[in-house]
């Protein structure tokens, strides 16, 4: 059930601002660039606590998502194994509207209070203080108020929102309504002025205490359990004065228990407390808590600062496609920092997954950037690092392993054929994927069209697609220095149908011909000889710039998941939300076809038609 949004206090009073709350700052930095021109104190300056507080609130919880969603530290202890989706994604997009909120509490406290602005920095007696504070008063009022909310009418009007999320995240812990957030201001008010109005009040207790309460508030919606089962047989009285992860995720699940803030003593004292707690954390706890992907769709980095759009950087980033942004520039030394550290790196890593129809889909990152793969000295450090990755799939269980972009490089490693070669009994299928690429670039051309100009014609895909046309009695023009791969590719076609295609050296030769199919780089000067209303296909990365105002520019080759995906909620690079390289999709419908045959090396022509028939049958959409 969803929140009315007629009820009071049920909605934020800038929700209709979007991104551009965060000008509500402003009054924070004014006052303080006027304190510090202008006035003459030498006290520190309260503006600028509440700003470097609100930042570092933002940094604890950005740095408990990213460590959440390194998935290569985190999946073997995660408590729901569910994704977290787009709808979800934009559902908590302003979870921070809580900072906002209590820096202008904190304003009005310091107004109200100007003893406050005169804090030492550090008061010993102060930490006991605030601890027996938030012990005595803080948990039982949060634990009251919480079973308040999950009454009909505060759950319907308000506490739903936050319940609408079944698997946490940190930025969940932020997401709630505007009465929500008060009453959690005065809940962590309460220690800090408590503190104060003992005397022992202190700007160091002022960022503890909040940080801290930050921290464990992200943990509880981590969704990863990080406290280990043996600290509680160590010291059995513990679990009631700290919650975990695990039992806060028990809460969003079945609802109608484990209400404390962060002690779970309160629930033990009202009886609401979850028998199947300890149990449950026992076994995430003990790191044993993976599921064997079905699936693994093994890609690579493709530049420096496409590396940003990694699932465990920033959700905004890798929730939409990627695309260059000006205040990124300044993360370039540290990636550029840590491209140089990929060299070291010799394995694998998972960075995201999703589910469709009951199998569990990753996929992996080989740590090697796009232009390595041309170096010659690394060509073999690749190829290790690929067959690994093979090799552990094979191992763990895996049924289908699709390589990604550069990773079938023909001159790598013929298309994946290398691998399957060397290891002949290979349980997990390897498959390049590129015969459904073939099939979306085909099933594109208009159906009129009677002639075609191919560039990268004699590569995996021009050959295919050369030859498949042909068969369609389309005139191919086939850009190629090399007169006998072409006579080699020729010799392939039926001899009816080998009249079709014809060798050219010069982009001159196309000047007549309206659709263009790229498979090499096209540099402005050489698109000039295309004719006005030419469309140009194209399956070479990076893709070609737009050049031509006249002409018309297709994407790469890429299919829309089907509907019934579930957990999805990164981007596949420059593609859409749902969209996928079509090569990726080549190996989810091998996985789904259940096809025990690998897909490497020559694509098949005759298969061309089939797999594109199975990829329509189980929901994927042409763009």
């Amino acid at each position: 059930m969803q929140r009315m949004d007629n009820a009071p206090f049920s909605t934020w009073p800038w929700e209709k601002l979007g991104s551009y709350k965060y000008l509500l700052y402003g009054p924070f930095h004014a006052r303080l660039i006027y304190s510090m021109i202008w006035e003459q104190t030498q006290n520190p300056r309260w503006c600028l606590h509440i700003l470097l507080l609100c930042a570092l609130r933002g940094l604890v919880h950005q740095l408990w998502f990213s460590y959440c969603n390194m998935l290569f530290l985190t999946r073997n202890r995660r408590i729901l194994q569910q994704g977290i989706d787009f709808k979800q994604i934009d559902r908590e997009w302003h979870w921070d509207n809580f900072v906002i909120l209590q820096a202008f509490m904190a304003s009005m406290a310091l107004l109200s209070f100007p003893f406050l602005e005169n804090l030492p920095l550090w008061n010993t007696k102060g930490i006991m203080c605030c601890i027996v504070l938030h012990v005595g008063i803080s948990e039982p009022l949060y634990y009251w108020f919480h079973r308040l909310l999950h009454t009909q009418y505060f759950f319907s009007h308000y506490h739903s929102l936050h319940h609408a999320s079944i698997v946490t995240q940190p930025f969940t812990a932020g997401m709630a309504t505007l009465l929500e957030h008060l009453m959690m201001g005065v809940i962590i008010g309460i220690p800090i002025l408590g503190t104060w109005l003992y005397g022992h009040g202190s700007i160091s207790l002022i960022y503890g205490y909040i940080l801290v309460f930050d921290f464990l508030r992200c943990m509880g919606h981590s969704n990863v359990e990080i406290i280990p089962h043996v600290l509680f047989q160590i010291f059995p009285l513990l679990k009631y004065f700290l919650y975990t992860p695990t039992y806060h995720s028990l809460h969003h699940t079945e609802m109608n228990t484990n209400f404390c803030l962060f002690m779970p003593l309160y629930d033990l004292i009202w009886k609401t407390i979850n028998t199947k707690s300890w149990d449950i954390h026992e076994r995430t706890s003990s790191g044993k808590n993976e599921r064997i992907a079905d699936f693994v769709f093994l890609a690579h980095l493709v530049d420096i600062m496409a590396a940003l759009h990694s699932p465990f950087f920033f959700r905004s980033l890798s929730s939409h496609k990627f695309s260059f942004k000006l205040f990124l520039i300044p993360m370039w030394p540290f990636l550029f920092l840590l491209m140089n550290l990929s060299w070291v790196l010799h394995t694998t890593f998972v960075v995201g997954f999703y589910n469709l129809r009951g199998r569990l889909h990753q996929t992996w990152i080989v740590p090697r950037y796009g232009f390595q793969y041309f170096l010659p000295f690394a060509k073999e450090g690749i190829n290790k690092v690929i067959e690994q990755a093979i090799l552990e799939a094979d191992r763990m269980g895996v049924k289908v392993i699709s390589l990604a972009a550069l990773n079938k490089n023909e001159s790598l490693n013929g298309g994946g054929a290398m691998y399957v070669k060397k290891h002949p009994n290979l349980r997990v299928r390897v498959v390049h994927g590129n015969t459904l690429t073939a099939a979306v670039i085909l099933h594109e051309i208009p159906q009129d069209v009677n002639q075609v100009f191919l560039t990268g014609a004699t590569s995996k895909l021009g050959r295919a697609i050369s030859l498949y046309l042909s068969r369609k009695k389309i005139r191919v023009l086939m850009l190629t220095q090399s007169t006998e791969r072409f006579e080699s590719i020729r010799r392939e076609a039926p001899i009816d149908c080998q009249k079709f295609l014809v060798q050219v050296t010069k982009y001159q030769a196309a000047q007549n011909c309206k659709t263009w199919i790229l498979g090499k780089w096209c540099t402005p000067r050489e698109q000039r000889w295309a004719p006005a209303g030419t469309h140009f296909h194209q399956f070479v990365i990076p893709q070609v710039l737009e050049f031509r105002r006249g002409c018309t520019y297709g994407k790469l080759a890429a299919l829309r998941l089907p509907q019934d995906v579930q957990g999805l909620g990164y981007c596949e690079h420059t593609m859409e939300r749902g969209v996928i390289h079509a090569c990726h999709a080549g190996g989810i419908v091998h996985l789904l076809e259940g096809w025990t045959h690998h897909e490497t090396g020559a694509i098949d022509v005759d298969q061309i038609d089939v797999v594109w028939t199975a990829a329509l049958t189980h929901g994927f959409k042409p763009l």
